[in-house]
């Protein structure tokens, strides 16, 4: 299909596709093989715009997003760059008929990144640029030449009032967009590839035939559009369809690639307003910030080797494995700094490295993040792991050199807790000593901490805030099958020595084992693999539910539960499962 020929162009570029509809009053982003099918086979789907989406999801409809409430969604979810085919206008007579598209409005209070085709010739291209100027909307043609493109063709008439050559040139526009926080998009209009040109000035032709059947069959307003773009299909026998594929694919391409150079400039969706940039962030220097982090990370910097055999069964005993390695950077804690960061906050990072050249690299990578947290120890070098993974994408082995996270000391911690006592998220992860998630629960009980998040790391390091009574601060934890097995041992309770392997076994166990938990934890998410995620946790009564297979009970004393099944992916697409929660 169209879509899935475009995820793939995305993901050759090396970007992460995320389809945008909704089903069944729910809104998805990154929809699955059958949820396109689903979605492609409905005959109830409605067409969404800003106005709908109430409507549409307090009914429970599903419909396909126009530009306008794609912009929305991916605003609310950090994407900075969305691409479709083209993007609605102004229409002609709209000077009269005040036939104006959302997609205009929008772009002019959406902080987004829209790639395009530009703007169909049976709209009024010059009104629709006046109406963008208007609007503040940053407007841009990708390539050589600055004329808007009109879709179909790359010469529109008129001019853009910027053009950018390169997805560097490109992604400097966007960067400096957010970066300003405007709060208003930007418009990269990419001409129709020269080997679709021929093909484009028959649609054009086909379009101004149409235009002047229109008139003179005197159809106006809102039948208008309609009508050309069926009768455009007509004269052109399907052609203007082909092309406009053609052309979505295309603005996948620039549009990914433009995304990638964005994301090499560190910008993930926002970077700190412009008074915070003044200094120059280096590996020295971290990043400094003036607002008070409303989130504070604590727990482990690694700089990881991935070394993956290109053979499903590894050879030991001394022999070499055909693969190869690569270096990433890691840390549960630092992940999850990471990651916060992307999604347009700002956590405080308390860690430790060395003052080796690992950590030069990994302050560099992360000079998007509030680093002022980390230490840099002369005397310890910078962690490092080291995972072989089986060419089935499993975890065969993992060696760690990470004595350097026991300096991570409550004296140490302690000295950040201004910035502890301002948080409403605190999370750490289980590299910590066990002093120091004592010391983070105790203070988090103290100061009234709503959330304090606690991520287990591995089965070994799992069990380090159930030795005490120092859990019953935890508001959340993201354990999988083995580390919540020790979370119950340690807290003195019976369990397998081996664990289940069958789906429904998977979840009777998930859910007994995270029973003992809920009746201080607000929600305890269990990963379980190829099986997916289970949700559990208690209603604000404090009694507990269970919801499961869409049945909803209410009873004491059971969980509640939701089982989200993985998302189907072919084996050859498996990459590694490390870092994915088990």
């Amino acid at each position: 299909s169209t879509v899935k020929d475009v995820e793939q162009i995305v993901k050759q570029n090396g970007a992460v596709p995320a389809t945008i509809g909704i089903l069944e009053g729910r809104v998805h982003v990154g929809l699955s093989d059958s949820e396109l099918h689903h979605m492609a086979g409905r005959k109830d789907a409605v067409k969404v715009s800003r106005r709908d989406l109430p409507y549409v999801l307090s009914q429970g409809l599903s419909g396909g997003t126009t530009v306008s409430a794609s912009m929305i969604i991916a605003n609310k979810v950090g994407i900075p760059v969305f691409v479709t085919g083209g993007i609605g206008g102004v229409h002609r007579g709209g000077e009269t008929s005040m036939d104006v598209s959302a997609d205009l409005t929008e772009l002019g209070r959406t902080p987004i990144a829209v790639v395009s085709a530009g703007v169909k010739s049976v709209l009024d291209i010059g009104r629709t640029l006046e109406y963008l100027e208007t609007q503040g909307v940053c407007v841009a043609t990708f390539g050589e030449c600055n004329e808007f493109p009109a879709f179909f063709t790359p010469k529109s008439g008129h001019q853009s009032p910027y053009h950018v050559k390169t997805e560097e040139e490109a992604a400097c526009l966007i960067a400096s967009m957010l970066e300003f926080s405007l709060g208003s998009g930007v418009l990269v209009a990419v001409p129709i590839p020269e080997c679709q040109v021929a093909s484009g000035q028959i649609i054009e032709a086909a379009i101004q035939q149409a235009m002047m059947e229109a008139s003179a069959k005197r159809i106006v307003g809102k039948e208008v559009t309609p009508f050309i773009l069926r009768r455009v299909c007509e004269l052109t026998r399907g052609m203007s369809l082909e092309s406009n594929v053609a052309l979505i694919k295309n603005n996948a391409d620039v549009g990914s690639r433009i995304a990638c150079a964005l994301s090499r400039l560190g910008q993930g969706k926002r970077r700190a307003p412009l008074e915070h940039r003044r200094k120059p962030c280096s590996a020295h220097q971290p990043f400094q910030q003036k607002v008070e982090a409303v989130q504070v990370v604590i727990g482990g910097t690694n700089v990881d080797f991935v070394a993956k055999a290109k053979c499903d069964r590894m050879v030991f005993g001394g022999q070499t494995n055909v693969g190869e390695v690569k270096q990433s950077f890691g840390g549960v804690g630092r992940n999850l700094a990471d990651c916060l960061s992307r999604l347009s906050l700002r956590p405080l990072f308390i860690s430790a490295v060395g003052t080796d050249r690992l950590a030069e690299s990994v302050l560099s990578y992360c000079s998007h993040m509030d680093m002022s947290g980390v230490a840099r120890l002369r005397e310890h070098s910078t962690a490092t792991y080291c995972a072989v993974i089986a060419g089935s994408g499993e975890l065969s082995l993992g060696i760690g050199d990470m004595a350097i996270h026991q300096t991570i000391t409550e004296q140490y911690v302690s000295g950040f807790a201004e910035r502890l006592q301002s948080a409403s998220l605190v999370c750490m992860d289980g590299n910590l000593p066990v002093s120091t998630v004592d010391y983070i629960c105790k203070f988090a009980k103290e100061h009234h901490k709503p959330v304090v998040w606690y991520e287990p790391t591995t089965e070994s390091k799992a069990n380090k805030p159930f030795l005490s009574d120092s859990w019953k601060s935890l508001t959340f934890t993201f354990p999988n099958l083995g580390e919540l097995r020790a979370m119950n041992q340690a807290l003195g309770l019976p369990v397998p020595a081996e664990l289940p392997s069958g789906l429904d076994d998977v979840i009777s166990f998930a859910l007994a084992s995270s029973h003992p938990l809920l009746e201080y934890l607000q929600c305890v998410v269990v990963t379980l693999g190829s099986h997916g995620v289970l949700l559990c946790g208690r209603n604000n009564g404090g009694s507990i539910s269970f919801q499961l297979g869409g049945k909803t009970q209410n009873s004491k004393g059971e969980p509640c539960a939701v089982h989200y099944p993985a998302v189907p992916v072919l084996q050859e697409d498996i990459l590694n499962v490390s870092g994915a929660g088990d």
